[in-house]
């Protein structure tokens, strides 16, 4: 495999969208931007939407859905790595917004779901019925965490569920080739997670000792300290998970088996997209050190998404 830098100097890249005329779409958190990363390198932002703008993916409209968890307090190491260290102290509260590529506008679609607020959500993914589901991480302070949940939304804003709360700190949210079981992945306790979808925004729960229904593939693998953020999923139902200080792409199979895993030179590798020609290209953001960068011929192909640039 083969890696590129792309862009350098980003502000906490997360959720990248590869675009077919080249360029990557992602999100600069700690710049509070949507941002255009073009194939020449050069850095657009697309629109400025403040708090803490995380997961995003493109809706059947064309438009671009954020999950914006209302902000982060930053810390910077002494090697330079910047991580995400708590609650900001002018959070402006969790949402999932549409924005509009044409013209940069971006609306508030959800900022609560059957009476509860939406506290920090974090990644996205459609189904082919043009519905959403995503994650909300929750937020971290001083003294105190919140739990988040697993929720499904309708891409014209009219209405959100709940599909598992409380669950702790779901990061990374995907969906199987066949569309038919829903995955994410807890960042505290690096495990992946799956549900058997029965129904657009409906799952079917397991009992206890399940904490919320869901079944776990697997736990921590490999032994390392580490945590889990963001994810996608390859032709093969295979699960590419971006992974926290054991930094890199943990590959996970679809029965939570054949784990391996691709070292990366950021402790704070989190997420990942596929693209270009025939999804052989990895795009990942290095996010502790600020950059984006490409990986050629990546073993499998990435998996087509349900709407795509």
């Amino acid at each position: 495999m083969r890696i590129r830098e792309l862009a350098t100097g980003l502000q906490f890249p997360e959720g990248p969208i590869a675009m077919d005329d080249g360029s990557v779409l992602l999100v600069e958190i700690a710049r509070g931007t949507l941002t255009r990363v073009r194939a020449d390198g050069l850095v657009q932002v697309v629109a400025h939407l403040g708090g803490g703008p995380n997961g995003a993916a493109i809706g059947p409209d064309g438009a671009v859905y954020v999950c914006n968890n209302g902000g982060f307090r930053w810390h910077t190491e002494a090697d330079g790595c910047m991580r995400p260290v708590g609650q900001a102290e002018d959070y402006s509260g969790g949402r999932i917004e549409r924005v509009n590529l044409a013209t940069g506008r971006a609306e508030r679609l959800y900022d609560t779901v059957d009476g509860g607020a939406l506290c920090g959500p974090n990644d996205i993914v459609f189904d082919a019925h043009g519905g959403f589901y995503f994650t909300d991480l929750g937020k971290v302070r001083e003294r105190d965490m919140d739990r988040g949940g697993l929720f499904y939304g309708h891409a014209d804003g009219s209405t959100a569920s709940v599909i598992a709360r409380p669950v702790m700190t779901p990061n990374g949210i995907a969906l199987s080739p066949d569309g038919g079981t829903l995955y994410y992945a807890e960042t505290e306790g690096a495990r992946v997670w799956a549900f058997d979808i029965t129904a657009p925004g409906r799952v079917r729960k397991d009992g206890w000792p399940s904490p919320h229904g869901g079944r776990m593939l697997c736990a921590s693998p490999g032994g390392h300290y580490q945590r889990f953020d963001s994810m996608a999923v390859d032709a093969l139902g295979n699960l590419c998970v971006a992974t926290l200080l054991h930094g890199g792409i943990s590959i996970v199979a679809p029965d939570g088996g054949a784990v391996e895993h691709v070292p990366l030179p950021d402790r704070y590798t989190t997420n990942i997209c596929f693209g270009g020609r025939d999804r052989r290209t990895a795009y990942v953001t290095l996010s502790g050190s600020g950059r984006l960068i490409a990986i050629d011929d990546w073993p499998t192909p990435g998996l087509a998404l349900n709407f795509e640039a």
